[in-house]
């Protein structure tokens, strides 16, 4: 190719980091961290590059950083509404790189698609700036829901192991960080969202998962028949094993219908009896009759509910979703060639990230629950599900979700629902259908940003809660929906509960007492 307009077969070419890329012409569209590493990566290795974003209020100083280091490297970077409101003019590339957040209908990818011109998620540009040779495995999950605590769990199984491993992806690690790392890594454990594998087109991981499948980003994809053929994707030119749920029949329909490479295995995770080529729950037994040579009768003990102790606060018993989700890094990490006691280690070394279902504080049998991920109605469903009398703490942006099913199926559990954010009277006009003798309570919506309001307003729902609370309840902030009407980020809305639970509770960041008492203090 050597500097020569690049043909559509010449892409072909360009599967490993060693190939030939100079001469690449390439637009990236986004300037965010997929974006920035990608235009990064691209520059690194000769290609010609062109940045557009649309600009950002809020992360202008960042972007403006950024724009100037890919500048100093070569690229051309327009930023401003004015450069992605259609195809930039006069702009001839090779092919498009473009950003999770960037819908297949944004009118600079459907320009592109309209001219044949290839589009790329980073996911894609990552898997072809693989080595040649000796180049990392890759352990792939997407889900509904679950997906960063099994790739982080997948992550502290292979440590355990002890290889050199780091979940990236989704889970906030630019996976291109990881392929072009001076160190290599023996595995990478990819978190990978529908937006990503949309325009992934050649990834050929060694293992893959579908954790579940549930309405969410119609928005993006445009139906939930789209979203679940985007998810479906992972399990293409998958190497080992399509690890699929067994309670959710249509990720082992999409295993099925996968084109995979010969001798890959269906492995299913069950929270119930294991059959064989599965993994599951025989009491309170992590049990696995997929790799072992005697599946046909027995099971392989790789761990108990009691080695995720730790993982769900140590004052629980492990919720129903969290060993589902040991269950598929499990299934994946032993198709990779872990053996039963490191996966065991894994599962005791592990500690869930904040935000999913953590636990605040316990006192005087109350405990408080901060599971602020919950952003749509699947992952509230999976955290409500775990205790038997809750306070729920709900509400935010709903994305078109519908919240009927969820309500209607733990009303019984409810003794008050607590509500903030703009499409809060759709969870309370379900509440009202389905469990009418709760009490709900109301509290209004806060413009985003003001953080002293959202203070004030999280104190308001935690004297509620305290108020509605008996011994043995569960006060859970699980809010099936998103935050970004009130707050940055699901994050900083946790952050809010935990730090009003403490004010009012006079607890520490350890959830105990005042006087380490676990008593009000």
């Amino acid at each position: 190719m050597g500097g020569q307009p690049v043909s559509p077969r010449d892409l072909e070419e360009l599967s490993h980091r060693d190939a030939d890329w100079a001469g690449l012409k390439a637009l990236v569209t986004g300037l965010g961290v997929s974006g920035f590493a990608a235009a990064d990566a691209l520059l690194q290795h000769g290609a010609a590059v062109v940045v557009v974003d649309a600009g950002s209020s809020t992360a202008r100083e960042r972007q403006e950083t950024q724009a100037g280091i890919l500048g100093i490297m070569g690229a051309d970077v327009r930023i401003g509404p004015e450069h992605v409101a259609g195809w930039p003019d006069g702009l001839d590339v090779d092919v498009v790189v473009t950003s999770p957040g960037w819908p297949p209908h944004h009118p600079v990818l459907a320009e592109a698609q309209r001219r044949g011109i290839p589009v790329w998620s980073e996911v894609e540009l990552a898997w072809r700036l693989r080595p040649l040779t000796g180049a990392a495995p890759w352990i792939a999950i997407t889900g509904t829901n679950g997906k960063t605590t099994t790739v982080q769990l997948v992550e502290t199984i292979l440590r355990a192991a002890g290889l050199r491993a780091i979940a990236v992806g989704n889970v906030g690690t630019p996976i291109l960080d990881a392929v072009q790392h001076p160190e290599p890594f023996d595995v990478i454990a990819v978190e990978l969202s529908s937006f990503q594998l949309h325009f992934t087109h050649s990834m050929a991981p060694a293992a893959s998962a579908v954790l579940n499948l549930a309405p969410d980003h119609l928005d993006w994809h445009g139906s939930l028949e789209a979203y679940a053929a985007d998810k479906a994707r992972i399990y293409e030119r998958t190497k080992l094993a399509c690890v699929y749920n067994v309670q959710d029949p249509r990720t082992e329909t999409m295993v099925e219908e996968a084109d995979v490479q010969e001798g890959c295995r269906a492995i299913g995770f069950t929270l119930g009896t294991p059959g064989r080529s599965m993994v599951g729950l025989v009491e309170d037994v992590l049990a696995d009759r997929a790799f072992t040579e005697q599946r046909a009768t027995s099971a392989v003990e790789i761990g108990t509910l009691e080695d995720l102790e730790h993982a769900s606060g140590g004052t629980v018993t492990p919720p129903p979703h969290l060993v589902a989700n040991a269950l598929a890094a499990a299934a994946l990490t032993r198709a990779v060639g872990i053996q039963p006691a490191e996966v065991r280690e894994g599962l005791r070394a592990f500690r869930t990230d904040a935000h999913r279902t953590a636990v605040v504080a316990q006192v005087d049998g109350v405990t408080w629950v901060d599971d602020s991920k919950a952003t749509n109605p699947h992952a509230a469903q999976a955290a409500l599900a775990a205790y038997p009398s809750i306070v729920w703490v709900a509400g935010g942006q709903l994305k078109g979700a519908d919240v009927d099913e969820l309500v209607a199926g733990v009303a019984d559990q409810l003794r008050a629902v607590v509500l903030v954010g703009v499409d809060r009277a759709q969870i309370a006009a379900s509440v009202a259908r389905h469990a009418p003798d709760v009490p709900v309570h109301d509290l209004g919506v806060t413009d985003h940003g003001d953080m002293e309001a959202l203070a004030r307003l999280m104190d308001d729902v935690v004297a509620r809660s305290a108020q509605e609370a008996r011994a043995g309840d569960v006060v859970l902030l699980s809010p099936a929906a998103a935050s970004l009407d009130m707050f940055p980020s699901y994050g900083s809305r946790g952050d809010a509960f935990s730090a009003a639970v403490h004010r009012r509770l006079g607890t520490g960041g350890d959830g105990t007492g005042s006087q380490g008492t676990g008593e009000q203090g």
